[in-house]
């Protein structure tokens, strides 16, 4: 009986399916393996199959070269890899997990009861965590969760190892008086933990005021609280204000700057001298102008225009010179790094810098000479790029065009600068059609938008048009990135340490499901090499703008991209088919485009070198603030959406299935794009889910919900706090 049970737990491994797991979980693993068999050698695909995931190669390479220059591994002839240490030493991160349970990352959702499931972005299925099993991880907390192999050939459940990262540190809610402590009761009690405050730590807020709460300790267990203290006391404020101060605290993004940092905003020297002047190519007589959306506020790139005397055409890329002004180390300086980036809500912009630097000081505002940093490139007769120039410039731009002027002037050729931007735009028609042939992928995403009232309700949306004057801007944007990253990698041997926007190759395994789904409403794709993926998905994109059915496998297709992220390991970006890309043109919102114009300046006459592993530390807190910021953009999105559907209860409305989870099938409506969940048991029924999530069967009757399919449905609540909407079939 012992046998036979031994080779059912070996059979349930061999069968059980590749999982994609995160950096943290998948270095635990390889460390697992290579320490266990320290005196053997393996490949990377090796690896990849015993440790049994479906991570792409490149990201396992990554890991790897990791742990080889921590001198964990050693890279042997042949790209082999062993174990370095001796096997006594205990690496990577310690966890409780035994030897039959499997590791996952994922994000908490929590539950109205106090269970949780972690949700999983690159797997397949939510995992089960009961409350006494979470180890004080709160609701959208990244976490490290084991599940036990014997949850393999069922729905699995785990308990939380650790918490890789919190997703909460400040609160809005009302505060409580009490004898010992006075208690924060959040605004939004479903999502939110209550919250307990020493008296010393409650600033001057009185009972019942609304307040916000920075969590010092978090709890653990069944029986320990939270504890925090009131930083800023609110005044009254509208349940449009509330919630866009709740979802920016919510990912980590404080609403307002700290007087320090707008003391220190307020002395920046704003004049520019002469002395500063020479040291710059003077670029003010060239003709230059910005294209930005009418609503913008600062403008942080600018394109100049001018024929050479050989007849070649002169294209200045100029974006704000915001490392002038951004003194490495300072007060602004930190807090930059510190948010990293600016978050854009529906309503409203929470910047990463200060006004006084975003709208005014770095902004390339017309008629005002402006300090720049610029890629100047030369393109001979036939738009072949033929000359390079990267440096510190001053502009002074001409005019401010909208995307609507410079649409008009391209059509019709005529107006002011009509013919510097038809030739601009006939340049970047040239460079988009290259960079396709070369294995770019032409996938779009819609922008939704917003009308809203003047309350600030809305009152309807649309989807933004892109035109030839976005996809002019995009096309000299993706120009000087892609150039400054080719320059960077190619400057110095050894390697100069340099920030990369580096992408990966599909995940297989979505991809396989995407790919079967696909030839089910008899579409074939190629993917033996990348390639072809890149060529199938383009031939998609063709044919979905003359089958509205393909349409439907659009979005599936992004789906199976892997996220693309800040790295000093250059694995090239292929959504791009770039070999080098880097972030170089928004310096004013993104803080990796201010560690690349540093470090791109301090390389251009001479070579300089930062830490690798400082600059990588660096590089990933970017592209965490990034995913946060994302977040925080589509919660804004959701609440904005249920806001405006709430107005429609009890009314009925086609949609279409846009995901299954194993609770239910999210259905979408087409024109609002609002989202909600038809739960199966609403259906009455219980629905079997494979692992791809393309669809769901009926175990009693046979009937089949699948990805794209067209149904009736009812909103029957929508709440804007938890951002939901529940929808029942018709």
């Amino acid at each position: 009986m012992l046998k036979l049970s031994l080779e059912i737990v070996q059979i349930n491994k061999m069968n059980r399916k590749p999982r994609q797991l995160k950096e943290d979980a998948l270095i635990t693993q390889i460390e697992k393996l290579l320490s266990k068999n320290n005196k053997s050698h393996f490949t990377i695909s090796q690896i990849a199959k015993k440790i049994n995931v479906a991570n792409p190669p490149g990201a396992i390479l990554r890991v790897v070269t990791k742990l080889v220059n921590s001198q964990k591994v050693v890279k042997l002839s042949e790209d082999r890899y062993k174990w370095n240490l001796p096997v006594t030493q205990k690496s990577g991160k310690k966890t409780a997990a035994s030897e039959d349970e499997i590791m996952y990352n994922g994000i908490v959702d929590m539950t109205r009861s106090g269970a949780a499931y972690i949700i999983q972005t690159e797997n397949v299925e939510d995992i089960y965590v009961h409350a006494k099993n979470l180890n004080g991880a709160l609701h959208k907390d990244e976490v490290i969760v084991a599940v036990s192999e014997r949850f393999v050939r069922r729905r699995p459940e785990g308990r939380v190892v650790t918490v890789v990262k919190r997703a909460l540190t400040r609160v809005i809610g009302h505060i409580r008086m009490f004898g010992n402590y006075a208690i924060l009761i959040p605004d939004n009690s479903r999502i939110y933990p209550e919250v307990l405050i020493h008296h010393e730590d409650v600033l001057d807020s009185k009972n019942f005021d609304r307040v916000v709460v920075e969590i010092t300790t978090w709890g653990k267990g069944q029986n320990k609280g939270l504890w925090g203290k009131v930083i800023k006391v609110l005044e009254a404020l509208s349940d449009i204000e509330l919630n866009a101060q709740s979802i920016l605290l919510a990912n980590g993004f404080n609403p307002d700057f700290p007087e320090t940092v707008l003391e220190a905003a307020k002395e920046i020297d704003k004049g520019i001298s002469e002395a500063e002047i020479q040291k710059r190519r003077d670029m003010r007589a060239v003709t230059t102008f910005t294209i930005d959306p009418e609503s913008a506020k600062d403008y942080d790139d600018a394109i100049s225009f001018q024929v050479k005397e050989n007849g070649h055409i002169e294209v200045g890329v100029h974006i704000a010179d915001v490392t002038h002004y951004l003194e490495e180390g300072s007060v602004l300086d930190k807090d930059a790094y510190q948010r990293s980036t600016s978050v854009y809500l529906v309503d409203r912009v929470c910047p990463m810098l200060p006004e006084v630097l975003s709208n005014d000081l770095c902004s390339l505002n017309p008629n005002e000479d402006k300090l720049t940093f610029s890629a100047i490139f030369e393109f001979d007769k036939k738009y072949k790029l033929v000359g390079e120039w990267f440096g510190k410039t001053i502009i002074h731009s001409n005019k401010k065009f909208s995307y609507e002027e410079a649409q008009d002037r391209i059509e019709s050729g005529e107006g002011t600068y009509g013919e510097e931007i038809r030739i601009l735009n006939a340049i970047a028609t040239k460079l988009r059609q290259d960079r396709y042939q070369d294995g770019s992928i032409s996938f779009e995403s819609d922008e939704l938008q917003f009308n809203l009232n003047d309350e600030g309700l809305p009152t309807g949306m649309f989807i933004r048009d892109r035109k030839d004057a976005h996809k002019l801007i995009e096309d000299f944007m993706l120009l000087a990135n892609k150039q400054v990253a080719t320059f960077m990698a190619k400057k110095a041997k050894p390697e100069i340490p340099f920030i990369y926007r580096i992408h990966d190759l599909p995940n297989p395994e979505k991809l396989n499901d995407f790919v079967i789904f696909a030839k089910e409403l008899g579409y074939q794709f190629k993917i033996d090499k990348p390639e072809q993926i890149a060529a199938s998905f383009n031939r998609l994109t063709i044919d979905a703008e003359a089958n509205p059915l393909l349409r439907l496998l659009e979005p599936l297709a992004i789906r199976t991209m892997a996220k693309a992220v800040y790295s000093t390991e250059n694995i090239g970006h292929y959504g791009l088919g770039f070999e080098y890309y880097t972030h170089f043109t928004s310096p004013i919102r993104r803080y990796a485009d201010i560690l690349v114009h540093r470090i791109l300046f301090k390389n251009l006459e001479d070579n300089f070198r930062m830490d690798k592993a400082t600059l990588e530390k660096e590089a990933k807190h970017i592209s965490d603030q990034e995913k946060k910021a994302t977040d925080a953009e589509r919660e804004s999105v959701k609440y904005y959406q249920t806001l405006y559907i709430s107005g429609f209860l009890g009314h009925e409305f086609d949609g279409v299935i846009s995901g299954i989870i194993e609770r239910g099938i999210f259905v979408q409506l087409p024109e609002s794009q609002v989202e909600g969940l038809v739960t199966f048991d609403s259906m009455g029924d219980v629905f079997t889910v494979p692992s791809s999530r393309l669809k769901a069967k009926s175990r009693f009757t046979g009937q089949e919900f699948t990805i794209g399919q067209t149904v009736r449905v009812k909103i029957v609540a929508a709440d804007p706090d938890t951002r939901r909407t529940d929808m029942e079939l018709v």
